[in-house]
């Protein structure tokens, strides 16, 4: 890929989380990352998404995290991506909205819980909260701590980040990925309408339920799994 091509890549995601209403001023921010070429491509800080334009997509050095081209300075999320994009292989695209329901569950510090096929279809399971930050992770390297704390939930927890795309941060409010820019849109999309649901089914039940593990399995497998069969064989649904 060529970085103009990575900057189209980025620029294209975040016109999206604004088109999908996953993001209200400038709350939110999506990049793009080409793993041959280990560059990321990502939302300048504070701009209007009415002016931005693709060539004002930063690229970063993924390892060394080193702004490589761009006129502007990057996201101030850009620690965080970096990241996301080192602790969890094969990510090609993160974003990160402020969505209203799932910043519910991130101020209310719980997991949006698996309770239909809806969200089975995208992710296999609970979508965590993370643990809060520490005062001296708060001080100090904010951004990267963000991050860390976000690898840390998946490991710690034994999920695994292809399978459940996408976290709330504590207090803070969702991220999710994918294998390219448009599924981690998708993927976010996704994560807000689940959050939306659970918070809809509470109001109806006054207790949440689990969805039972056999249609867990086959929502998502049937669409992820090995043997996955639900689309066009050309990717399409």
């Amino acid at each position: 890929m060529k970085l103009k091509d990575l900057q189209q890549a980025a620029f294209d995601a975040n016109v999206e989380i604004v088109e999908h209403k996953l993001v209200l001023l400038t709350w939110g921010n999506a990049s793009a990352y080409d793993t041959d070429l280990g560059v990321m491509a990502i939302k300048p800080s504070g701009v209007s998404y009415d002016i931005l334009k693709p060539s004002d997509m930063v690229l970063v050095d993924v390892e060394t995290g080193e702004v490589i081209e761009g006129g502007l300075r990057p996201s101030s999320d850009t620690p965080t991506h970096l990241e996301i994009y080192r602790g969890f292989p094969n990510t090609g695209g993160v974003v990160h909205t402020h969505s209203h329901y799932a910043t519910c569950a991130a101020q209310a510090r719980r997991d949006i819980m698996c309770l239909g096929t809806t969200h089975a279809d995208n992710f296999y399971g609970d979508i965590p909260v993370t643990r809060q930050l520490t005062p001296e992770e708060i001080g100090q390297d904010y951004e990267a701590n963000t991050g860390k704390v976000i690898v840390e939930t998946f490991q710690e927890r034994g999920i695994d980040p292809g399978y459940v795309p996408g976290v709330i941060v504590c207090s803070h409010g969702p991220f999710a990925w994918g294998n390219s820019h448009q599924k981690a849109v998708e993927n976010a999309v996704v994560l807000e309408e689940a959050a939306r649901m659970m918070v809809h089914t509470s109001l109806l039940t006054g207790e949440l339920i689990p969805l039972q593990k056999e249609l867990l399995d086959k929502h998502f497998l049937r669409k992820h799994g090995v043997n996955a069969y639900y689309g066009q064989e050309d990717g399409s649904s």
